[in-house]
């Protein structure tokens, strides 16, 4: 009985590790369109070890938006036909997650702007949230059509040190990227 349930436990205990996106709505604010979006990011153990011992880790962000010019016609016509979608934004955001020995805090860089936490766990909570970020004039959308967008996040490994770009290329422990995550957006 007791061997039963550790066997049914054990798949809620066990966390994939990578990232997924939970949700990403975009909401219009000042003729501008701001993407907000929840993120399940799990770090590996090698991950882990790597920004605790001073790697930083450079994660991108990126935000597509396109008109599909043929919505009408089947999935499987569509690779046929001769004009692609028309792409309107294609934007990137750049994160930077390091961890300073000297002061003991994890910091999280945007930019210009960095924050610094406790733990790497309040730190991964703030990496999981995208909050406002605007992506979009309205002024690029026209109202009779209906726009696919797309989102993901990605560790950028060109970022890393020199050395370690061998064995992320090598190793899966460093291949941390979610799939696009899709929606539609009618103006």
């Amino acid at each position: 009985m007791t061997a039963l349930l550790l066997l049914a436990a054990s798949p809620l205990a066990t966390r994939a590790e990578g990232i997924q996106v939970k949700s990403a709505e975009l909401t219009l604010v000042d003729e501008v369109y701001h993407l907000n979006a929840e993120l399940d990011i799990s770090l590996n153990q090698t991950l882990e070890e790597a920004l605790k011992k001073g790697v930083p880790l450079h994660f991108v962000v990126e935000f597509e938006l396109e008109r599909p010019r043929f919505s009408w016609a089947p999935e499987m016509v569509r690779p046929y036909l001769s004009w692609s979608d028309e792409s309107i934004a294609s934007v990137e955001q750049h994160l930077k997650l390091s961890y300073n020995a000297l002061i003991r805090q994890y910091q999280l860089g945007n930019g210009a702007q960095q924050e610094n936490f406790g733990s790497l766990a309040e730190a991964m909570q703030e990496l999981a949230r995208l909050h406002e970020w605007a992506v979009l004039d309205r002024s690029l959308l026209k109202k009779r059509y209906t726009y696919e967008a797309r989102l993901r996040m990605r560790l950028d490994v060109s970022q890393l040190p020199k050395p370690l770009q061998v064995n992320a290329i090598a190793s899966k422990n460093w291949n941390l990227e979610s799939d696009w995550y899709r929606w539609t957006l009618k103006p």
